[in-house]
């Protein structure tokens, strides 16, 4: 029952990147999000990783894990990209 909540958990935080990356891609623009934000919550992803491995309790719950860090790992790059975009944008 452990691993079921634990995935559900992982389910409904997981919902929110991929929609926070299409609104990051769209709007072109870095102004609205935070790279410490999306620092600490791939650092308790990993973390949530660890503790699978360190644990021995290495089970289907990893697949989410990874694909949250993999859509947080998106944003970051698209922060970067936007950023750019950003800086573009005031020089021009």
């Amino acid at each position: 029952m452990q691993n079921i909540l634990e995935t559900l958990m992982l389910i409904c935080f997981g919902f929110s990147w991929p929609i926070n990356l299409i609104k990051s891609i769209k709007s072109g623009t870095a102004k609205s999000t935070s790279l410490p934000f999306l620092l600490l919550i791939t650092v308790g992803y990993i973390a949530g990783i660890a503790a699978k491995f360190i644990g021995n309790n290495i089970n289907y719950v990893l697949i989410a894990y990874f694909i949250n860090i993999l859509f947080v790992a998106l944003n970051i790059i698209v922060y970067f990209r936007n950023r750019a975009l950003d800086k573009r944008s005031l020089n021009a």
